[in-house]
């Protein structure tokens, strides 16, 4: 750490909080090396940074508070300090009891801690009887303001959780609620208008909390901050009014980047990270509480430090999954304590129009300490026509657009994409064990790169490929399995992984063609089908000529193909599902949901898996949550019992 110099106020707190703690001891404790401060000083810099945080006046930043927090946990992990809430701190007041607990929110860095989030709601759902697809998530703006809870009659500061002062006085002040939601929705935070605060306040105040501070002051409200507060700027906004996000735990990790950049500047405040939690109340109780934190939320948060940085080059490099990145050679620029050199951009549309190239000076952030990214580009490259490659870095294959990005569409011979491919294949297939990514991962370094290949294991059974005897029997076992289970045809299709020809797609091709003739429809009759444009049709008819050879010779080996039905063949006319969107939830009991599903596409219906404002019917088997239910009432979609939707059908 750099030397530290308390302020007067700072000093002022300190003293009140504690007489016994000089102020050139703290200052010395802050200024030291983290791992080098006793047990006793560690928790002396934790209580009084909090405190000082909590007053409006910090002394250290979030990234560095954490240092300090990781450090107590490596050498007290059960520390009765890390389960305990961080009191918001009002000097000379007193406290009264909360009507409701207020807890702090557990934090993560990274995506993979979001991942590891989400697997331990999937572990409650799966223990309550829920399956993945039924939790439900949402994701808010975390406000970085004081908390405070509103019972209708009495706002209280959050405190220590439980108990916490009673700052009524803000409302009869004129402190307004956020969208005039009106009082009494509960926890909340006092913030003040990010806009607002950079055109009247940021040469008097330091920072934004230095206001929130002031607001909540027992006696004399600065001149400045009252008139903010009579201007509207300054407001209480409850959590539940908040802009916010809704899926599902597929929808979240998929889209997780995108999720992340739309709601962080969905209100005019400061945030200091994103809220994720379930909405389920059943997994809500079932995963309860430790004592500091809710088990079902988490806060997404990042640390940022930026730089405008030169562009020497764009280098083109082919991903796993196909995209081309395109990565940018900088100038090499030290940025929180690493030197960066190359950052990669967002896809190659931006590279095209923001004009990304040699002589392009851009802001580069570092968000979280982890990967840096360009955040704007500050000035457009000297040269006029940016470099756009047209064929694959890795296997030369012929580029094709989709949407943003610039795609490699040889799934099966691209030395880069070989083993996603073989990834994607046995996942998607669905119907064996034991080819999950680390089997994939150990058959690829020993030269299996194509599909037909791993099938070809069967003749040695996978000796010499490091895995014991009882696991290569089970490889084999396993894929012979894939071959003799039943699976759709437009599963086997959509498993070799061509752009834009998912399962949808894939089914809707295979109820005009058959999947032999499908390798020889052209683009114009392709653009005859409903719901496929000419872009995508010429993207799948590329894709689909790229993996020809490798999916013949994989076909050839003879799996037990489920035939979709033909249009023609669909009893549309007759089934009073026909055109209707469906969605099956819960544990069905007359079948699988499978089969369920499968049987209402022969009836002329749509499979939805997940509810929207478009969905018709949400057919609810055993072990449904009231939540998604209610959800689906509230969209204005009709909930129907399985055995209500067997008779509507007449099975």
């Amino acid at each position: 750490m750099s030397e530290v110099k308390l302020n007067k106020e700072q000093l002022s707190v300190i003293k009140k909080l504690d007489n016994s703690i000089e102020s050139r001891s703290l200052e010395e404790f802050i200024s030291s090396s983290v791992n080098e401060l006793s047990l006793d000083n560690l928790l002396v810099v934790l209580k009084l940074s909090n405190a000082l945080y909590r007053s409006g006046i910090p002394v250290l930043n979030d990234e560095a508070y954490d240092a300090y927090i990781t450090e107590l946990e490596s050498r007290v992990p059960n520390h009765s300090y890390l389960t305990t809430i961080e009191p918001e701190v009002l000097i000379d007041s007193k406290t009264v009891p909360l009507p409701k607990k207020m807890l702090s929110t557990d934090k993560a860095y990274s995506f993979s801690e979001i991942k590891k989030w989400t697997d331990r709601l999937v572990k409650a759902g799966t223990e309550i009887g829920l399956t993945r697809d039924a939790i439900g998530l949402k994701v808010t703006p975390k406000l970085d303001g004081y908390a405070a809870y509103d019972d209708g009659s009495k706002l209280y500061t959050r405190g220590d959780g439980t108990r916490g002062q009673d700052i009524t006085r803000v409302f009869d002040r004129g402190l307004k609620v956020g969208k005039d939601a009106g009082r009494g929705l509960g926890p909340g935070e006092i913030v003040i208008n990010k806009s607002y605060f950079n055109e009247e306040l940021n040469e008097q105040f330091e920072n934004s909390r230095n206001i929130q501070a002031a607001i909540i002051a027992e006696k004399n409200v600065d001149k400045k901050v009252q008139k903010a507060i009579d201007d509207g700027a300054c407001i209480f906004y409850p959590f539940s009014v908040l802009e916010k996000w809704t899926g599902n735990i597929e929808e979240l990790l998929t889209d997780f980047e995108i999720i992340l950049e739309k709601m962080w500047d969905v209100v005019d405040f400061d945030i200091d990270g994103l809220i994720l939690e379930t909405t389920n109340d059943a997994i809500k109780e079932h995963m309860g509480a430790t004592r500091k934190f809710h088990r079902w939320q988490i806060a997404f948060k990042v640390n940022e430090d930026s730089a405008e940085v030169e562009v020497i080059n764009i280098i083109p490099q082919t991903s796993r999954t196909g995209r081309i990145s395109p990565v940018a050679e900088l100038v090499p620029t030290k940025l929180s304590g690493a030197m960066i050199s190359r950052v990669t951009a967002h896809h190659y549309n931006m590279v095209k129009t923001k004009k990304i190239g040699p002589g392009a000076i851009v802001q580069l952030v570092r968000s979280g300490l982890v990967i840096p990214k360009i955040e704007k580009v500050i000035k457009e490259s000297i040269s006029e026509t940016p470099y756009i490659p047209n064929v694959c870095p890795s296997c030369e294959t012929h580029l094709i657009w989709e949407s943003d990005h610039l795609i490699c569409p040889n799934k099966t011979d691209c030395s880069v994409q070989t083993e996603n491919t073989l990834v994607h294949f046995f996942k998607t297939l669905g119907n064996n064990d034991g080819f999950g990514p680390k089997v994939i991962e150990k058959l690829h370094e020993s030269g299996m790169k194509r599909i037909h290949d791993v099938y070809k294991g069967i003749e040695n059974k996978f000796l010499g490929y490091g895995f014991g005897e009882k696991t290569a029997k089970n490889l084999v076992d396993q894929l012979r399995v894939s071959q003799l289970v039943e699976i759709e045809d437009w599963r086997f299709l959509a498993a070799f992984g061509v752009s834009r020809l998912a399962g949808g797609n894939c089914e809707k091709l295979l109820q005009h063609h058959s999947i032999v003739e499908l390798f020889d429809v052209s683009v114009d009759e392709m653009v005859k089908i409903d719901g496929f444009a000419k872009q995508s049709a010429e993207a799948i008819v590329e894709g689909l000529e790229n993996v020809k050879e490798e999916f013949f010779k994989v076909y050839g080996l003879g799996f037990n193909l489920a035939i979709t039905p033909k249009q023609s063949e669909q009893s549309e006319n007759d089934s009073s599902m026909a055109g209707k969107l469906v969605v099956f939830t819960g544990s069905m009991t007359q079948g699988s949901r499978g089969d369920m599903e499968k049987q209402a596409k022969l009836l002329g219906a749509k499979v939805g898996k997940s509810v929207s404002g478009k969905t018709d019917f949400l057919i609810t088997g055993d072990k449904v949550g009231e939540n998604k239910i209610n959800a689906a009432r509230d969209k204005g979609v009709k909930v129907i019992s399985e055995l209500d939707y067997l008779d509507l059908i007449k099975v």
